[in-house]
């Protein structure tokens, strides 16, 4: 059923904010009041988060068959299974008899789901198997049109599951546009894949889910004054000034990411993030271009975003700078939406296969002690983005008409410099350095036609 013109339709006070983003983005403005407004986050969840294809695990996590985790599109819980044919579903967590949540367990194994108000029963692939006293309580009905609601399309990226409500969503790959070339690049490094190292890690914070989306979309101006007692106790080995000379890249709308790397193929400095040599020796036999390849190999850190909530990062890291040497860490994680001041940060460890027990071992350690709830990155990181939903829900940001400054690498203003297409292998509008925020700017462009859409109608997904 498609939905009517009321629901579909923005509030006035939305539809403001968004024509205020319409009219600010080329003068590098946006309201602070889209971090706090409550109506916004509605709008959100329904415009964003219900259409969008949305990161809900990876295929390392559910590797048996019966193998489930729970998962959250919004705000709404799903299971994310593996059928006993080995096919991944995606099933909202709500039984069809009177909606009561089916799946009590964060993870587990089972071949079956059993609602635990009147023993409905469902099997891994969301279909309806029985019910107490069947005959009795409902004779003929068909099960077969009775199991559990699913999500509109399901695909999985090298491993990366993701799905989507809208039916109408284009593919995954075409949604991704240029990105999915920076993803091959990163995940497609080793030849046998990734996996997840351990359970995610959870933990709420008070800020709104895009301060963290922006933050990965290329925020590194942040680097040497919020994270500068990082770089005092060596945990980081690249110099602020040295990190901050890279590229950053609008993959395609909405998508963003930034590269800190050597500007020669001769210049010393981490190659491959800062991996072993020996597990970097391996990825020359992956299935990348040679041209991804190489951008790996010139690359320190590699920070991205998938609009709208997933999150990449890939640098040299170390707990303990003191006796142990920085390593190539891995971590994804996605800012899922409780509220407009809300967010719950799930992190994943990911490791490439070819890894050995040790390598696994050094690089997940060295990704808790920094990028984890008690990292020193994030501890870095959460605190400033507090009061910017405060300040995006406050009166005084409404009366003034409060508006944010994201004018860094527009014409005149900065250092950055977009680059020739030919000088560069990839797609994507590309910029060096990494003074530059019009990573930023693309988000929220793509967020502001999200947001405008019509039901069925996408933005384009490629400039």
């Amino acid at each position: 059923m498609k939905p009517t013109p009321a629901q579909s339709a923005l509030s006035p006070r939305v539809q403001s904010l968004m024509d205020e983003i319409e009219a600010g983005l080329p003068e590098g403005r946006i309201p602070s009041a889209i971090f706090g407004n409550p109506e916004v986050y509605q709008a959100e969840l329904r415009k964003i988060f219900g259409r969008s294809w949305v990161y809900m695990a990876h295929e390392s996590e559910i590797a048996a068959n019966g193998d489930y985790v729970l998962r959250k599109i919004g705000e709404d819980s799903f299971i994310v299974s593996r059928d006993e044919q080995g096919k991944v579903n995606v099933l909202f967590d709500a039984c069809r008899h009177r909606g009561v949540q089916i799946c009590r367990s964060d993870s587990g194994n089972s071949s079956h789901f059993r609602c635990p108000y009147h023993g409905w029963t469902y099997s891994a692939d969301g279909e309806l198997v029985g019910a107490p006293l069947w005959k009795n309580a409902f004779g003929n009905m068909k099960k077969s049109e009775n199991g559990l609601a699913k999500a509109a399309q399901v695909e999985s990226f090298h491993g990366l599951i993701f799905a989507t409500l809208d039916a109408s969503a284009p593919p995954l790959r075409e949604y991704l546009g240029g990105m999915a070339w920076y993803l091959d690049l990163v995940f497609g490094l080793d030849k046998d894949g990734v996996e997840v190292l351990g359970a995610p890690q959870r933990f709420v914070v008070d800020a709104n889910w895009k301060s963290g989306a922006d933050n990965f979309s290329g925020d590194d101006y942040h680097l040497g004054t919020l994270h500068k007692s990082v770089w005092s106790i060596g945990a980081f080995p690249v110099p602020f000034s040295e990190n901050m000379m890279g590229y950053h890249i609008q993959a395609s709308p909405g998508h963003s990411l930034s590269f800190s790397m050597a500007e020669y193929a001769d210049e010393p400095g981490p190659n491959f993030f800062g991996f072993p040599e020996d597990l970097a020796a391996t990825f020359k036999g992956s299935d990348i271009s040679p041209e991804q390849l190489e951008v790996a190999r010139r690359s320190r850190v590699f920070v991205g975003n998938v609009f709208p909530n997933f999150s990449i990062l890939a640098l040299p890291m170390t707990e303990d700078g003191a006796n142990h040497a920085p390593t190539g860490v891995l971590t994804i994680r996605t800012w899922q939406p409780k509220g407009p001041g809300q967010i719950e940060i799930w992190n994943y460890f990911i490791g490439y296969k070819n890894m050995t027990p040790e390598q696994k071992d050094r690089t997940y350690r060295a990704g808790l002690g920094t990028f984890s709830l008690g990292g020193a990155f994030e501890m870095d990181d959460t605190e400033p983005w507090l009061t910017v939903a405060k300040n995006g829900s406050s009166v005084a940001a409404e009366l003034l008409d409060f508006d944010l400054n994201y004018q860094m690498g527009m014409p005149g203003v900065g250092i950055a410099t977009e680059v020739d297409p030919d000088d560069w292998p990839g797609p994507g509008k590309v910029f060096w350095t990494r003074y530059e925020e019009g990573v930023q700017r693309n988000m929220y462009s793509f967020y502001a036609d999200m947001m405008r859409a019509e039901p069925g109608e996408w933005p384009e997904f490629e400039f």
